[in-house]
């Protein structure tokens, strides 16, 4: 899911980004119940478990192959200049075209959750998530004579499963990201109440209640619960963003910030008509 920064009044209005958790969330759930048709495939997970990849200089897993390969794609195409795109892979090319000048929307940061999604995600949430089609593979099977190790719950869907996976990934990182969004908006309509805080080293977070649609028969709807409950709304509202945020201000534009100072002079001024 994208959105234009070019043709928004205000990228940090709260109504704006507001729709846009809900269309992610959208987004998330829907590629959830697309992985759950496929076997958990614990292959695609471990580093080392492809001769192909071995053979080709990759000690990584199926899957960070994968991101690694879809990602430089999308790195040539500027896809992670966009001030809400994170990539998961390190040394990514640039871009084949000329950069976009975006606006300044969020102050210069370095927080990036994405190593922590990935841990969750493939450790967690995938297993999870693809338990019924894993479970009804293993019958099918055993009912053939097949027992061995590590081919009950592996329906040899590599690839399939890996495009899913990166979808996932991508969808979720976004989402938690978003939080820097949700900060920054607060952050300036109202500085004072978040600085006595950022300076005494205090973690704050954004307020925010997941829209889970529990609805669907194909997943575990529980865990499409717990998956927000215990991943994406804690490390949304795991700020470290604001921690960060006075970085670079002089002591005295810091003491300056209370009800009577628009700290967009420090960062972001939209354009008015």
């Amino acid at each position: 899911m994208s959105q234009n920064f070019f043709l928004a009044d205000d990228p940090l209005s709260l109504e704006r980004i507001r729709s846009i958790l809900i269309r992610l969330e959208d987004t998330i759930i829907f590629s959830l119940i697309e992985r759950a048709q496929f076997a958990h495939n614990p292959k695609i997970y471990k580093p080392g478990a492809f001769k192909e990849l071995k053979d080709a200089g990759f000690q990584g897993s199926w899957l960070e192959w994968f991101l690694k390969e879809t990602e430089t794609f999308h790195a040539k195409a500027r896809r992670y200049t966009s001030p809400d795109e994170y990539p998961f892979t390190n040394n990514l090319p640039p871009p084949v075209l000329q950069p976009l000048d975006f606006p300044k929307i969020l102050y210069d940061n370095s927080v990036n959750a994405n190593a922590r999604i990935l841990e969750f995600t493939q450790n967690d949430i995938i297993p999870r998530i693809t338990k019924q089609a894993t479970e009804s593979l293993t019958a099918a099977k055993r009912a053939k004579g097949i027992v061995r190790d590590g081919e009950a719950d592996d329906d040899g869907n590599y690839g399939s499963a890996a495009t899913i996976d990166v979808e996932v990934l991508q969808a979720i990182s976004k989402r938690v990201h978003y939080g820097k969004f949700v900060s920054e908006s607060k952050f300036l309509e109202k500085p004072s109440d978040f600085v006595p805080h950022i300076l005494s080293m205090n973690r704050l977070g954004p307020d925010g209640q997941p829209v889970v649609d529990g609805g669907s028969t194909r997943i575990d709807a529980e865990g499409v619960k717990d998956l927000y409950e215990k991943y994406i709304i804690p490390l949304t509202k795991d700020v470290d963003y604001l921690l960060q945020r006075l970085d670079g201000l002089s002591k005295a534009e810091i003491e300056r910030t209370g009800p009577e100072i628009d700290l967009r002079m420090f960062l972001w001024s939209p354009k008015i008509n």
